[in-house]
């Protein structure tokens, strides 16, 4: 931690203000932590992949680095300078699902071997479709999953095994957090996100689908919220290590209205589609579009004292900015 400081903001629960490391500082949730984060009298260091990234870090008031994820070491370095870090970045352009998992592993592990025995919060991106329901596409099939919820990441979503490797963390000696975003993380900020991507896949079809009668659920956030939730985690000195984090305040909408909105705001017909069309037609987020994720953030908002206060996804869909650019 760094010096004790006054200030008319909440810092720390010590009344500490901190030096943070994001990386992934200039995307769509990154540079909304940086705002947040620096809002609150906090200290940011982003990394940003280029100069035009680095614009955006700097017009949030944090301090840029330009760099990739790929240099593991030079990063290390910054996040043992750091009171705690925040990691953002993935790979989601590089056409290779398997290399950008390979990635996000390595420079965790990076992190993690500058942080080890520090005590220090170190915050990743997971996803709320790691402890997705099991079931006939399109169905809902149970409750909603909590926190606790127990998966085995041999067989789950393929980026499981990050979220439970970030979660051994605590093991460690570091304040390791699972940060489990909903699939849709929307907000006037969500330029490449789920949503994006599936009117993207509406407009070129002419149509829009979900799958069987459309009664599987997504969970969704706002963005602001997002950003507001991480800063609290970060400041709560005595959050428990190894936790999970759910990123949810829309616990679980049925897909067919969220299809239904999508097609009201682009402008074509909706209906079923069968399973295997999802990917064929809308790309990876194809792929989930028949998962049932209900998922309860009861304990996250208990813990931090979290309530989200911005629009949910359907207001925003009603609101017409995701349409009108």
């Amino acid at each position: 931690m760094g010096a004790t400081v006054m200030s008319d903001h909440d810092i720390t629960e010590t009344g500490e203000i901190m030096k943070v490391f994001v990386t992934g500082a200039s995307g769509h949730i990154g540079q909304l932590v940086t705002a947040e984060l620096v809002g609150a009298g906090h200290e940011v260091v982003g990394l940003a992949r280029s100069d035009a990234g680095a614009e955006r870090v700097a017009k949030q008031g944090g301090i840029p680095v330009v760099g990739t994820m790929d240099e593991t070491a030079r990063l290390a370095e910054l996040a043992a300078e750091s009171d705690g870090v925040v990691n953002l970045a993935f790979k989601h352009d590089s056409g290779d699902f398997a290399e950008a998992l390979a990635a996000d592993r390595a420079l965790i592990e990076a992190i993690a071997g500058a942080l080890e025995g520090s005590g220090k919060p170190f915050f990743a991106a997971s996803g709320t479709m790691m402890v997705a329901n099991a079931g006939a596409p399109g169905t809902a099939s149970g409750a909603a999953a909590t926190e606790d919820t127990p998966f085995d990441p041999a067989h789950a979503h393929p980026r499981a095994v990050t979220d439970h490797l970030l979660r051994e963390l605590s093991k460690r000696g570091i304040r390791s957090a699972a940060l489990r975003f909903a699939p849709t993380v929307h907000g006037p900020a969500d330029l490449h996100g789920f949503i994006p991507s599936l009117i993207e896949g509406a407009r070129r079809d002419g149509t829009f689908g979900y799958i069987g009668e459309g009664e599987n659920r997504w969970p969704a956030v706002h963005n602001l919220d997002t950003a507001h939730l991480i800063r609290l985690a970060l400041e709560k000195d005595d959050l428990p290590a190894g936790v999970a984090l759910h990123f949810a305040a829309d616990e679980g909408i049925p897909f067919r209205q969220i299809a239904e909105a999508i097609g009201r705001g682009v402008g074509v017909p909706v209906g079923p589609v069968a399973p295997e069309e999802g990917a064929t037609r809308y790309g990876f987020v194809g792929s989930f579009i028949g998962i049932d994720n209900p998922t309860s953030s009861a304990q996250t908002r208990e813990l931090l004292k979290w309530e989200p206060t911005h629009n949910g996804l359907l207001e925003d869909l009603a609101d017409g900015f995701y349409f009108r650019r």
